[in-house]
């Protein structure tokens, strides 16, 4: 299934640059989602990021053993689609599309956020406040018609230099200033009611959001399917330390009067620069953090804007290609090898999105907050299906990392496995849905009215082009994976492919979307 000319995307990412993608987009959701948690789940905000976490390792390892196995552009929405058919893999993809556009939004609103406590003049200027947070997004939205490897190299830069600084600021807060008897009590006096603590949970999510990113970059990456699963476990661990640690921290750090300093960090003035306001409360080191961490955050936030703008412009790009969208949308520029059209769309829907929390007042930042969780846990939802239904549907596959915990079942006469941890992902990220539709009252009316506009035009758009609705355009899923192993040099694996699938069935058994 090749590509036309102009729409093929250039390979220019390296291992540290797949790291750096993954971390630009999850990494910076601890400085966002802290103050949210917090701020929702009160003394059990740590509870909350656990939960989280452990569905979090879960979608983790399943997007790394579909994206090693499946170096595709699209995430989740290749996956899908792959495995369930065309109107599966819309949902999945126009779900998680939501999430891309909000992500560009609420990171771009917390970069001026970080910025405003070395300039406070911002907070009683909003309206030039907004202004800046719509040149951030116009920098980004550019950056990338640039292309892949200017973002890149950004990511990489900032990557780094926060991951020194994030531990940095535990050590310190662990050190000097954490109380494990403030953990116990503020925990015991401020749990939260079943209510909130189920709303701390579905924001908790939002701080392990966009490690899909990586899978995003599949075909703009070097050795796909051995470079990922090796930056996808790291950053898995990385990630989960962090949110964790953090949370604990918070939690059991007192503010100057002696009192859980949680509660400071969680309230509407605080909560979407939580990670530099903590830093500064902190004895003996404080005063330097407050000089530079709200920098850190600002810039970590901003790549992270910034990678909302790059895997929406690529899931769109993908569900273009497999004509789940116009053709429109996978149309790259011939110098810099960018869908410029796409980049140019999400970016101006997030800009709506922007002047719409702005109305909001003083409520704007948890009103972006309450849009994002659920756009993800849908699609992470139709993920695990994928994943155990390719297990059995295309066992020719070659899988350089599988999920562990495996047991052997026969369904209607087929054979496969299925891992234990997936079927646990699947309930958790499921619960999570659940918890957003009752907890969210902003996100139970926009994400639901987001899919079913999305399913609606699906209808139109398949209609007018003569394709079918509910059935899958007929595919050669053979020829596809075939010429996918081999754009990404993965001769190993093609060779496997080939022997696997004269060892086990003919080729049209895998074709037609199943």
């Amino acid at each position: 299934m090749p590509t036309a000319a102009g729409r093929d995307l250039r390979r220019a990412v390296t291992t540290w640059g797949s790291y750096s993608w993954g971390y630009a987009d999850v990494g910076a959701d601890i400085y966002v989602a802290l103050g949210l948690v917090v701020g929702a789940a009160m003394g059990a905000a740590n509870v909350a990021f656990a939960f989280a976490g452990i569905v979090y390792v879960c979608i983790g390892l399943a997007y790394t053993e579909l994206a090693a196995a499946y170096p595709v552009a699209g995430g989740g929405q290749f996956f899908v689609t792959r495995a369930l058919g065309d109107f599966m893999g819309f949902i999945a993809g126009w779900a998680v599309l939501l999430d891309f556009t909000v992500d560009i939004a609420i990171f771009a609103w917390a970069t001026v956020a970080y910025v405003s406590i070395l300039i406070p003049w911002f907070d009683t200027h909003g309206l030039v406040r907004f202004l800046v947070v719509l040149a951030v997004t116009a920098f980004l939205t550019f950056l990338n018609i640039l292309g892949v490897r200017q973002s890149s190299r950004l990511n990489e830069l900032v990557t780094g230099i926060d991951i020194c600084n994030e531990t940095f600021i535990l050590v310190a807060g662990f050190l000097f200033a954490w109380h494990p008897q403030m953990l116990l009590h503020t925990m015991r006096l401020h749990w939260p009611h079943t209510q909130e603590l189920l709303l701390g949970a579905s924001l908790a999510i939002i701080s392990f959001v966009g490690l899909e990113s990586i899978s995003q970059a599949a075909e703009e990456t070097q050795r796909p399917s051995t470079v990922m699963p090796r930056t996808s476990v790291a950053l898995i661990l990385t990630i989960l330390i962090f949110a964790l640690a953090y949370s604990n921290l918070v939690l059991g750090l007192p503010d100057m009067h002696g009192q859980p300093a949680y509660a400071f960090l969680g309230n509407t003035d605080n909560n979407d620069k939580a990670v530099a306001i903590l830093a500064a409360q902190l004895p003996v080191i404080g005063s330097l953090f407050k000089l530079y961490v709200p920098i850190v955050g600002a810039l970590l936030v901003m790549i992270s804007s910034n990678s909302g703008v790059y895997g929406a412009s690529r899931i769109a790009y993908s569900m273009g290609k497999f004509q789940l969208l116009p053709g429109w949308f996978q149309v790259t520029n011939p110098t810099t090898k960018t869908p410029t059209g796409t980049i140019l769309f999400f970016s101006g829907f997030a800009t709506l999105v922007l002047i719409v929390a702005y109305l909001q007042g003083p409520r704007a930042f948890d009103f972006l907050g309450d849009l994002y969780a659920f756009g993800a846990a849908l699609s992470y939802t139709l993920v695990f299906v994928a994943l155990m239904t390719l297990r059995f549907t295309d066992r020719a596959a070659p899988r350089r990392f599988r999920m562990p915990w495996n047991i052997r079942l026969t369904i209607r006469g087929v054979g496969g496995t299925v891992s234990l941890l997936s079927v646990v992902g699947f309930l958790g990220i499921a619960s999570i849905l659940v918890f957003t539709l009752l907890t969210h009252p902003t996100g139970r009316i926009a994400g639901p009215g987001w899919v079913l506009f999305g399913i609606l035009f699906f209808i139109l758009y398949r209609k007018r082009s003569g394709r079918p609705v509910l059935r899958s355009i007929p595919r050669d899923w053979v020829r596809h994976h075939q010429q996918t192993l081999i754009n990404a040099g993965e001769l190993e694996m093609l060779d496997e492919y080939n022997a696997a699938l004269r060892g086990t069935r003919p080729a049209a058994s895998v074709r037609d979307g199943r």
